[in-house]
């Protein structure tokens, strides 16, 4: 917080930082005489009628009216990571869209919009990396006209918490009735500490293409259809793993796909009677191996905020987040 040199707090942000990183101090509501103090930090996403809006890097909005402010500061960018590979937001954000290709889509100025028959969030929503080439209602229009001419529900995928995100974005569609939906973290770490964990990769199967038994452990094999196969297709250097299980239905999976320095990481699932046996860190090595081999020296993967036995596998390889990522669902009346 600033202090003058009186001792004082003193605010020190406008309307005019909007769009900035800030830290603020302020009085919230409390049954003690006198209110108690609460900070935030976060992007100053709108200062309209003596109310602010500051959308932390989690995605979460604080309302926080003016009278309320005790102190404010712009502050810098967060520090950059000091460990594992440095990525900025738009490469990172391509890598992962590279990776997770719809089977339609559709430029709008800088955004583009994707479809697949429904299958996943991630493959029939707007990929926003950019300027619209209209003002944001307007392209919110269109986006809605082409989803509804598809039967499909209209989303839009914004991003979070890092130098570059969309805080801004995420704000206008709270403002234009869109709703947020689902969030999810987007890690990233060193490939080479994965490649060399102590596991046994002898029983991992590696194959260019998805089979049926894969599809039968994959959690979304009841949605299976022609979009399902070509979205896991995509990519620019693809690898299925398997562990044979007991039956048809292999015990554990994984998906990779080697972009340049990237690796990313998807699909690793466990049958759940089969687990804390090593298979997800046998999957997930033998596939940095792979991935070491084509000349990948990154990592990255998306794990939903409420899977904790994920974000402990992956805690432990080294993995740390990079910025958060949303879907926003048009609020339909």
């Amino acid at each position: 917080m600033e202090i003058t040199g009186g001792g004082r707090l003193e605010v020190r942000i406008t309307s005019a930082d909007v769009g900035k990183r800030v830290s603020v101090r302020y009085v919230t509501d409390s049954a003690e005489a006198g209110g108690r103090f609460t900070d935030a930090v976060g992007v100053l996403t709108s200062w309209d009628a003596g109310v602010l809006l500051i959308t932390r890097k989690s995605g979460e909005s604080v309302r926080i009216a003016e009278s309320a402010l005790a102190a404010g500061k712009v502050v810098p960018a967060a520090p950059a990571r000091r460990r594992g590979p440095s990525a900025t937001f738009p490469e990172l954000a391509r890598a992962t869209a590279r990776a997770w290709q719809p089977v339609e889509s559709e430029a709008l100025g800088e955004w583009t919009l994707r479809a697949s028959d429904g299958f996943t969030r991630r493959a029939n929503s707007v990929l926003p990396l950019g300027d619209p080439g209209m003002p944001v209602a307007d392209a919110l229009t269109h986006v809605r006209a082409w989803y509804a001419a598809r039967k499909l529900p209209a989303y839009v995928q914004t991003s979070t918490g890092a130098e570059g995100t969309q805080e801004l974005l995420c704000a206008a569609l709270d403002r234009h009735g869109w709703r947020r939906e689902v969030s999810a973290e987007v890690r990233i770490g060193a490939l080479a500490p994965i490649g060399d964990l102590d596991a046994d990769v002898s029983a991992v199967r590696l194959s260019r293409t998805v089979d049926e038994a894969w599809l039968r452990r994959y959690q979304r094999f009841e949605e299976a259809s022609p979009a399902v196969r070509s979205v896991l297709a995509s990519g620019p250097s693809v690898w299925f793993a398997s562990v044979a299980g007991t039956g048809e239905v292999p015990a554990a999976i994984g998906r990779c796909v080697v972009d340049g320095r990237w690796a990313g990481f998807m699909a690793v699932e466990v049958d759940p009677g089969q687990r804390r046996r090593g298979l997800a860190t046998a999957v997930m090595t033998a596939l940095a191996q792979q991935a070491l081999d084509e000349g990948a020296s990154a990592a990255w993967l998306q794990v939903e905020a409420d899977n904790d036995g994920a974000r402990a596998l992956y805690d432990g390889m080294g993995f740390a987040p990079h910025h958060h990522y949303h879907h926003y669902r048009w609020a339909e009346a």
